[in-house]
């Protein structure tokens, strides 16, 4: 039997390849679903962080998202000229609830987060020793905005970043 070269053997070459095109679709979408979708991936842009001291700066942001099923681990860098700060945080969700621990490297602070997630939209209450802030983050397609709002020394930062 003569396979190749056969017509035969074009029409299962072009079963195979649009076979493994659907898998790969499937896997995308499988992929993106759940809380955590749209996230994934390196982002940066640019805002604005308000200071305890009534001052407003403009910081320079990069993000990383790795999502994997239901855990989500996050890195987030801003620096101005005269401010950083470096927050990461593990998160885990069970349907849209989410938990997890957080840390702020730069000033040594760590403590644990709640709250949920889902459409495009991470909403937690971050918690420490004499700290605490509320989290927005929103994506859509390319673009995500974050916002934080805290009554210590960083009063509230807006980011707007894409998608890298």
């Amino acid at each position: 039997m003569k396979l190749f070269g056969s017509p035969f053997s074009g029409r299962v070459v072009k079963a195979a390849g649009l076979g493994a095109a659907l898998f790969m679709a499937a896997t995308a979408v499988q992929a993106q679903s759940g809380p955590f979708a749209g996230f994934d991936g390196s982002w940066s842009g640019n805002g604005t962080v308000a200071l305890s001291d009534g001052t407003t700066e403009r910081i320079r942001c990069k993000a990383s998202y790795k999502v994997a099923g239901a855990t989500l681990k996050q890195s987030l860098q801003c620096a101005s000229d005269s401010y950083k700060f470096l927050l990461s945080s593990d998160v885990v969700s069970q349907g849209d609830r989410i938990s997890g621990n957080w840390s702020e490297s730069s000033r040594n602070v760590n403590g644990e987060l709640q709250g949920t997630a889902g459409n495009g939209q991470i909403d937690v209450f971050v918690q420490a020793a004499g700290f605490a802030a509320s989290i927005t983050l929103r994506t859509s397609g390319n673009k995500q905005v974050v916002q934080i709002s805290s009554k210590g020394e960083i009063r509230g930062v807006n980011i707007t970043m894409s998608k890298t």
